[in-house]
């Protein structure tokens, strides 16, 4: 029987302490399981504040839990410490950012990272082996060369910008993307080309992806499974069309009503059924919003 994925086992993460400061629990006894050989799309939910950024940078070994473990294919982040396992792990492991033009220097050409990341990673030596790399990445994600070789980020769309992080990020040959928000800074009209890219990375090269978001609609539209955050906590979890359209944690129901609902009645009735059960009331959002950070939390 093959080793799990990913494995997360208790994973807890605080910030703050000492004399007389504050200590804020970022993330709280999260754990789940991404099996091999079962790529996913495995969505992770919640507003600003919720952990969700903090787990993934835990997941991505940028910060180490403070609590748990978390397990690569059964070794435990905390032993990579020499750099050809730090370089194993982020060939087979690599992130998607939320912000394209954040990822990219805007002095440099765009091309120029992907043949620096095919020398790297693939040890392609030479500019024509780098480019083949190149090419090659940026046809899976609907793009090629000539339309990107020799341009600043600044003269590429966010869609295309995010397609080409996207692509640079596959020229390793990863098992698992981790995309913090990754289309919540592409126009709106351009995020379902990067949804239905995360979808076919599954499909066509069973690459799993870990989906972080705070948009209900696109996490139900790409997801296979979900986790539900609030606060740090998972506070419900499962099947994400079940858990999206039957909803049993208050949270969560607050959560669908205010996000999808553009029945305002609908959303004051969750609420107040989540006061009921404590938590937190906040005023309602139209269709399509996301949900007022709470303050005081981390993200």
């Amino acid at each position: 029987m093959s080793l799990p994925l990913l494995e997360l086992r208790g994973i807890g993460k605080s910030y703050g302490g000492g004399w007389l400061r504050h200590r804020t629990r970022a993330v709280h006894d999260v754990s789940f399981t991404l099996e091999t050989g079962r790529p996913e799309v495995f969505a992770i939910i919640g507003e600003s504040g919720s952990g969700k950024s903090t787990l993934a940078r835990m997941i991505l070994n940028a910060t180490a839990p403070g609590e748990g473990q978390i397990l690569f294919r059964g070794r435990d982040l905390a032993t990579i410490r020499r750099a050809a396992d730090r370089r194993a792990f982020m060939q087979a492991v690599q992130p998607v950012f939320q912000n394209p033009f954040e990822a990219f220097n805007p002095l440099k050409r765009v091309d120029r990272y992907l043949y620096a990341t095919a020398h790297h990673f693939t040890g392609a030596q030479g500019r024509v082996a780098q480019e083949a790399k190149a090419d090659e990445a940026l046809h899976k994600v609907g793009l090629s060369l000539a339309e990107i070789r020799g341009r600043f980020p600044h003269e590429l769309s966010g869609g295309q910008l995010q397609r080409v992080a996207i692509a640079r990020a596959l020229i390793p040959g990863p098992a698992l993307l981790v995309a913090d928000e990754p289309v919540s800074m592409i126009d709106a009209s351009l995020r379902m080309t990067v949804v239905n890219l995360f979808r076919r990375l599954r499909d066509e090269l069973g690459v799993s992806i870990i989906y972080i978001t705070h948009d209900l609609a696109t996490a139900y539209y790409i997801s296979d499974r979900i986790i539900i955050m609030q606060r740090g906590e998972v506070v419900e979890a499962g099947d994400a069309r079940r858990v999206l359209m039957a909803p049993q944690h208050p949270y969560s129901i607050l959560l669908r009503a205010s996000v999808l609902s553009a029945d305002p009645p609908e959303a004051d009735a969750a609420e107040a059924d989540a006061a009921e059960a404590g938590v937190p009331a906040q005023p309602w959002s139209p269709a399509g919003a996301s949900l007022a950070a709470r303050s005081g939390d981390v993200p």
